[in-house]
């Protein structure tokens, strides 16, 4: 009974250590921003700020919606919730949150896949991968993901969110649009003669307006004002095409039901890869554009807060029915353009969404579905940076193949299969690059600098004894080149020395090429002693219990203590050598 108590104190202690550790890591900006002093001057910069990029967002939420093949007021409602939630709870006090044309594609895969109850669980169960990676810190590592496969794949979005849009944009009577890109562009080269004049005028004004207020005006809101004006010409000249209203029927005023639709583990199990993706996407982006907004305003987000925060917007989106959400990029550079201060910005555009959605519904069912496809198409190009994408051939040939690869997946087949391929070849090459860097050189071999004072071939090395140099990570790529270079000596020597002050890190594979070597060693007699053994190696190599094996006193920081250490065991060797000669040949008199 003793015991059991013990053990449940224990439990108790480390849930109670571990959330306090959460509670210390968990930093919403927004806390930070009222303990820091927040008043009328910050709210009113805030309020105009969060107004502008309300007004923004409206159209951007529903194309993104309709791009992907979900509802208007869905896009909508994702808006208001994740992107208020997020911006509470937040760790970058300028990030704008909502949906994003990243998403679009595989949003339009699993609905095509799984329905839209299958985008649902895909959602909620993003938003809890996001958790964990947030509460984890593993979420910090998604900077690493190579640049060739980022470039890829969002110039693959880019091209994809394009093609889905000639329906819309030409006005195109296609009865079942397919889901795949190439079957898409069929459908455009098939249908083209049932193309609507009015809808491609529309989609053509609104283009051309976007451009044109970019370029005369960038501080405009260059798509909501285009979008306004072709929708008001559209209204008052009663021109006969498809719009929000007339397609999906009008924006509901009422809140969205509160739950998850019918899960099963089926469902569970087919939704995960895509919910992967999500989360993986989710946590690019947002952290893209939390980075960004730094750079623009010299601030400094928390990583961790912002993935926790991110997770839980899509939580709270999938309850709604909404779909997934993540830091907006053009939407944090116009909060911040617009002066913005706080997250309060965000929290206000989010309320100019919500107060549009129950009040100016019928409004925004007036918008004709070419002029957000026109929106779509201009934030497909902003996407593709093809500048960017063609100066990738002056890479390395290996980054330029694995760029084109992603790119050719996200188009040809999905975004998840794209980006699993993509890190496979990026970690593949990384390896093959790790192993180049590698080496092991013995004695005389070794690429020390002219001046370097513990350089091998100057240290006076007694016949008898082996000195190689390890230099790189001993790892799963290049461990085996340990039993190579035993290869290369032409004999078994009385002591091995491993200079290892080149070794930044070993992981297990390394640790069992290590113990593999010191059995060999043993079997053949000789020594072998370790040299510059670094933090974590030798941290690695304690636990694992390879220096417990080795002896502890065949270990040293330096050169010069493993060459004193070998003469030492030479010489013992020896001597026992010498006594079991002296030994043998006074048997051999005593018998005669």
């Amino acid at each position: 009974m003793t015991l059991a108590r013990g053990r449940t104190q224990a439990r108790r202690t480390m849930q109670t250590s571990f959330l306090r550790s959460l509670a210390s890591r968990w930093k919403p900006a927004l806390v930070g921003t009222f303990r820091e002093g927040y008043g009328p001057a910050r709210l009113g910069k805030d309020l105009a700020s969060g107004l502008t990029v309300g007004v923004i967002a409206l159209p951007l939420a529903m194309a993104f919606a309709i791009g992907a093949g979900a509802t208007p007021a869905q896009g909508l409602w994702t808006a208001i919730v994740a992107g208020g939630l997020i911006a509470a709870l937040g760790g970058s006090k300028y990030q704008v949150s909502g949906p994003t044309g990243a998403f679009v594609v595989i949003i339009a895969d699993v609905i095509a896949r799984h329905g839209m109850s299958g985008l649902i669980v895909a959602t909620f169960l993003a938003g809890l991968i996001l958790v964990v990676m947030g509460v984890t810190g593993v979420g910090k590592l998604v900077k690493y993901i190579p640049y060739p496969v980022t470039t890829g794949f969002t110039t693959g979005i880019g091209v994809v969110i394009a093609v889905g849009q000639l329906r819309d944009f030409f006005g195109l009577r296609v009865p079942e649009p397919g889901s795949e890109v190439f079957e898409r562009l069929a459908q455009a080269v098939e249908y083209a003669p049932s193309f609507s004049p009015v809808s491609l005028a529309l989609g053509a004004a609104t283009l051309a307006g976007i451009v044109l207020v970019r370029k005369l005006a960038p501080r405009v809101p260059a798509a909501v004002l285009a979008i306004a004006t072709v929708t008001a010409a559209a209204f008052f000249l009663k021109l006969d095409a498809p719009t929000v209203g007339s397609v999906y029927g009008e924006l509901p005023r009422g809140f969205p039901a509160f739950g998850l639709p019918a899960v099963s583990w089926s469902l569970v199990r087919e939704v995960l890869p895509s919910a992967l993706t999500i989360a993986l996407l989710g946590s690019i982006e947002s952290l893209l554009s939390a980075v960004v907004a730094d750079g623009m305003k010299g601030d400094r987000h928390d990583s961790d807060t912002e993935l926790v925060a991110q997770g839980l917007g899509n939580v709270a989106s999938a309850l709604l029915g909404g779909i997934p959400a993540t830091g907006a990029i053009a939407r944090t550079a116009a909060n911040i353009k617009n002066g913005a201060t706080s997250p309060v910005s965000a929290l206000v555009h989010a309320a100019v969404l919500l107060a549009f959605t129950l009040l100016l519904a019928p409004v925004a069912s007036a918008i004709p579905l070419a002029s957000l496809a026109a929106v779509l198409l201009m934030v497909a190009w902003d996407m593709s940076e093809l500048e960017r994408f063609i100066g990738m051939r002056r890479a390395p040939r290996s980054d330029f193949l694995v760029m084109l690869l992603t790119f050719a997946l996200t188009v040809a087949v999905d975004l998840t299969v794209a980006v699993q391929f993509g890190l496979l070849l990026a970690v593949l090459l990384f390896v093959k690059r790790v192993n180049e860097t590698f080496g092991i050189a013995p004695l005389g071999e070794e690429k020390d600098a002219p001046d370097d004072p513990d350089a091998t071939s100057k240290k006076a090395v007694p016949k008898g004894i082996e000195v190689f140099e390890v230099r790189g990570p001993f790892f799963f790529g290049t461990a085996d080149r340990l039993q190579d270079a035993l290869g290369e000596v032409s004999k078994e020597p009385h002591a091995f020395i491993l200079r290892m002050r080149r070794v930044p890190s070993i992981d297990a594979t390394g640790l069992n090429a290590l113990g593999s070597f010191l059995r060999h060693c043993r079997r053949h007699g000789t020594a072998l002693v370790l040299s510059g053994v670094r933090e974590q190696p030798r941290k690695a190599m304690e636990r694992a219990g390879f220096i417990a094996e080795l002896g502890g006193d065949n270990v040293f920081d330096h050169i010069d203590g493993a060459l004193e250490r070998a003469r030492a065991l030479v010489a013992e060797r020896e001597a026992a050598s010498a006594h079991g000669a002296r030994a043998g040949r006074n048997a051999d008199h005593g018998g005669a």
